[in-house]
C-alpha cells in the first residue's frame, strides 16, 4: 500500500499519536484527527460497551479504498484509518482518523469524508450491552447492498 495510506484493524487500544505522526508531511500544515469513543446513552438506554465484529479483508480494501478517494478530491494528501475489532467499554477509542494536507479547509473536508464513508461503507457490526445485562445488535452495513 502506498506510504500515503495506513490503514488498521486493530484489537489494541487504538494510540492518538500514531495516527498523527502516519501523516505528518514537512509539506503540510494541518492534520484534522476524529476520535470516534464508545458513548454511555443511546436511544434511551444506559450502554456499558459495545462489541465491534468485523470482516477483516474486506474492512480493509474497504478503508484503502476511500481513502484512495480522498487522495483523488485533496491531491498530496496523507490518510491513517484504524478500527477497533472487539469489546470496549464506554469512553474507549472504536475509530480513529487522521489527515493532513497543506491547508486546513481540505483537511477537515477530507476527513469528514472518510468518516461519512466508513459509516455506510465499513463491514463493521456494534453489539451494544446494556447496564440491564441485555445487549443489542444495532443495524448496520449489509455485504449484500
Amino acid at each position: 500500500m502506498p506510504s500515503h495510506i495506513s490503514v488498521h484493524i486493530l484489537q489494541e487500544p487504538l494510540a492518538v499519536g500514531a495516527a498523527m505522526e502516519a501523516v505528518r508531511d514537512p509539506g503540510h500544515g494541518a492534520i484534522d484527527l476524529f476520535v470516534g469513543v464508545v458513548r454511555n446513552l443511546h436511544v434511551g438506554k444506559q450502554v456499558s460497551g459495545i462489541t465491534y465484529d468485523v470482516h477483516k479483508p474486506l474492512a480493509l480494501c474497504t478503508m484503502h479504498a476511500i481513502c484512495e478517494e480522498g487522495t483523488t478530491k485533496w491531491h498530496g494528501s496523507r490518510f491513517y484509518v484504524a478500527h477497533y475489532h472487539g469489546s470496549l467499554a464506554v469512553g474507549e477509542i472504536s475509530v480513529l482518523i487522521a489527515v493532513s494536507t497543506p491547508h486546513r479547509a481540505d483537511c477537515f473536508e477530507a476527513c469528514r469524508y472518510v468518516i461519512e464513508a466508513i459509516k455506510t461503507r465499513l463491514p463493521v457490526w456494534k453489539q451494544e450491552h446494556y447496564l440491564d445485562g441485555k445487549s443489542a445488535w444495532l443495524p448496520g452495513h449489509s455485504l449484500n447492498g
